[in-house]
C-alpha cells in the first residue's frame, strides 16, 4: 500500500467563510455572492454528478504529483478511486476531481474529471488529444483507473449545508480558484483551510489545456511543459470539478486544481476565463475536515503544478 499521511484541516464557520469568500471576490469581480444554501441535486443538469449532495465527512486527497509526470513520465503510477476511498477511510465515498486518466486503459495520457461512487455509479470523463490531428477528444471513463496525479474531494454525497458561490465579469487579474484561495491565505494565514466542490462557467470561455501522450523528450522547465501541453479556449456551459488549499501544511501540496467536462465536448485543465467581460461562475464548496497526501514523491520539484 501506498504511504499515506493525514492532516486536520481548519474548518471556519461558514457564515464566516462565506462574508471572507465574498469580500475576496468582490476585489476581483464586478459582482460576487456567497451564501449558504441548501445543496441542489448536483445529479440533475448542468452538473450530471454522481451523487446528489457533497456533505458528509468531507475530505481531500492529492495522490501521488506533478514530479511522476515531469520530467518523464512514471508509467508505473497507477491508482484506483476504491484504493482511495479506502486511504481516506471512506468506503463508499462520492469521489469527484482532477487528474491524469487511466494511460494502460485509454492507450495514451489524458486528462480526468473524475465523478464517481466507490462501488457504484462512474460518471467519470476523460479528455485525450488525437496524434493524427491534434484536436481534443471528450469520452465517457469506463475504468476507476487513474495514474500519475489526482487532486480530489470525497464525501458521502449527501444533501445539506454548502456555500454556494457567484461571481461574474472579471475585474482583476486572479481566476475564479486562485482569489478564492488567495483570499481564505490571506485571511487565515498559516492555518490550512481546504475546500472542495463543483463550479459551473455559465457564460464566456476558459483557457483550458489537454495533456497530449506522454513526452518523450524530458520536460526540465514550466516552458518545457507548456510547450508539450495543448492549449484551448473552450465555451460554456463548463462543470468543473475543484479542490483548492489555501496552505500547504508541509505535505508538498498541489494547492488548487480544476478540471471540466461539458455536454457539448469541451474539456480538461481549467486555467482561467479568456472573457471577463462576460464570464459569469456559479460553484458549490464545502470546507474538508482533513487532507490526505497519498504515495508523495521522493524527489520533488514544483514544475508543472499551474
Amino acid at each position: 500500500m501506498s504511504k499515506v499521511q493525514k492532516k486536520e484541516l481548519f474548518v471556519p464557520d461558514f457564515e464566516e467563510i462565506s462574508k471572507v469568500l465574498q469580500e475576496g471576490l468582490a476585489a476581483n469581480f464586478k459582482t460576487a455572492s456567497v451564501s449558504v444554501v441548501e445543496c441542489p441535486d448536483l445529479t440533475k443538469p448542468p452538473f450530471t454528478l454522481a451523487a446528489p449532495g457533497l456533505c458528509g465527512s468531507p475530505r481531500l486527497a492529492d495522490v501521488g504529483g506533478p514530479p511522476y509526470l515531469v520530467p518523464l513520465a512514471q508509467k508505473d503510477k497507477k491508482y484506483n478511486f476504491q484504493d482511495v476511498a479506502q486511504q481516506t477511510e471512506l468506503p463508499g465515498a462520492f469521489i469527484i476531481g482532477a487528474g491524469a486518466g487511466p494511460h494502460h486503459v485509454v492507450g495514451v495520457n489524458s486528462e480526468m474529471m473524475a465523478n464517481a461512487r466507490d462501488g457504484g455509479e462512474n460518471q467519470t470523463y476523460l479528455c485525450k488529444i488525437k496524434p493524427e490531428d491534434e484536436s481534443y477528444v471528450l469520452e465517457k471513463g469506463s475504468s476507476t483507473d487513474f495514474c500519475l496525479l489526482a487532486n480530489l474531494y470525497l464525501s458521502e454525497g449527501k444533501p445539506g449545508k454548502v456555500l454556494e458561490v457567484k461571481a461574474s465579469i472579471r475585474t482583476g487579474e486572479e481566476n475564479f480558484v486562485t482569489c478564492m484561495r488567495k483570499t481564505l491565505k490571506a485571511k487565515y494565514g498559516d492555518k490550512p483551510v481546504g475546500l472542495g466542490g463543483t463550479f459551473l462557467i455559465e457564460k464566456g470561455k476558459a483557457k483550458i489545456h489537454v495533456m497530449p501522450d506522454f513526452s518523450s523528450k524530458p520536460l526540465q522547465t514550466e516552458d518545457d511543459v507548456n510547450g508539450w501541453l495543448r492549449f484551448f479556449d473552450m465555451k460554456a456551459e463548463l462543470v468543473c470539478l475543484s479542490t483548492f488549499v489555501s496552505h500547504d501544511p508541509g505535505l508538498d501540496l498541489r494547492i488548487e486544481h480544476s478540471h471540466c467536462f461539458s455536454h457539448h465536448g469541451d474539456g480538461g485543465h481549467y486555467h482561467y476565463d479568456v472573457t471577463p467581460d462576460e464570464v459569469m461562475y456559479r460553484g458549490y464548496y464545502v470546507p474538508a475536515e482533513y487532507i490526505y497526501r497519498i504515495d508523495p514523491p521522493e524527489n520533488t520539484h514544483r514544475i508543472g503544478r499551474d
